[in-house]
């Protein structure tokens, strides 16, 4: 009886192992590119068409402390120029409602101005793995109501630099844009504004990201600095065979003008990521993987 049993429990055992073994085999790869993926997220020149949708509140505006919720979708699609450079597009369209921020204003939505960043970037990280990008950055007067832009166009350089170890990423993005030409309405303010975001994030072996930035504006039209701090987590999931990042976070309004934004804030959204595609293309190419995928979608 006791041989009976050592023979049916080592059948077991292996029959187990057989089952579990190449299942935990089959794991480690899917995890490492996960943590792959996610870390490409942290990179704001990666190969990688991304389609972040950024939501963010703040409270305490003005002397009626009012609020405003903030949309922002955020589409980054990378092109292939030649074999050793890319130019990335980013692109930051608004989708803002706001609310009580002076007596008599009452309650404005829709979209804001639309800010378009082009990033000529290497492929490969240069010595030492610098990762780097510059290029124009533009601002688009998109704002359907007079309170949500600032009624000009502007122009101006944008640049970001980073180095990723290990599972640490850090760098800077930063642009500066003047206003160009007249405003679109009468009474706008000339543009003359500096952006500056340094960052910092941990990728985990699982997917997991954590990452801290400042967003810092500087409006030299007005001398008003803007410092809010963000601290955020995301995760890198799967919805069916569609990898999506989904983050949440706090912000803090470190220094504020006058009338602006005071306090803690909310970040969250999620972020739709199409490796397939995200490889550098070049611009025929990418839109028909584009079309083709959503086409099988439909389908």
């Amino acid at each position: 009886m006791n041989g009976l049993m050592r023979w049916a429990l080592g059948r077991f055992g292996r029959g187990v192992a057989g089952g579990i073994l190449p299942v935990v085999a089959g794991l480690a790869p899917a995890l490492a590119q996960d943590a792959d993926l996610a870390k490409k997220l942290s990179n704001p020149v990666a190969s990688l068409i991304s389609v972040p949708f950024q939501f963010n509140y703040d409270g305490r505006i003005g002397p009626n402390d009012g609020g405003r919720a903030t949309l922002n979708i955020q589409p980054v699609i990378p092109i292939a120029i030649n074999p050793e450079w890319n130019i990335i597009s980013r692109t930051i369209l608004p989708v803002i409602s706001q609310w009580g921020l002076a007596p008599g204003l009452g309650r404005q939505f829709g979209l804001g101005d639309t800010v378009q960043s082009l990033f000529l970037s290497p492929q490969d990280p240069g010595p030492g793995g610098l990762i780097w990008g510059v290029g124009p950055a533009a601002l688009l007067p998109t704002a359907t109501d007079d309170l949500l832009g600032q009624g000009r166009w502007g122009a101006g350089p944008t640049a970001v630099v980073l180095k990723q170890s290990g599972p640490w990423t850090v760098g800077a993005l930063a642009n500066h844009i003047w206003s160009v030409g007249g405003g679109t309405r009468s009474g706008t303010d000339p543009v003359n504004s500096t952006y500056f975001q340094p960052f910092i994030s941990y990728t985990t072996a699982d997917a997991w990201t954590f990452s801290l930035n400042t967003e810092s504006t500087y409006d030299w039209a007005n001398d008003k600095l803007t410092v809010p701090v963000n601290a955020v987590i995301a995760k890198l999931i799967k919805v069916g065979t569609q990898p999506v990042s989904v983050f949440v976070g706090a912000r803090y309004y470190a220094l504020s003008p006058e009338a602006g934004p005071e306090g803690l804030g909310v970040r969250a959204g999620f972020t739709l990521l199409f490796p397939k595609y995200g490889e550098p293309s070049t611009p025929r190419r990418l839109f028909r993987g584009l079309v083709a995928r959503c086409l099988a979608r439909l389908g």
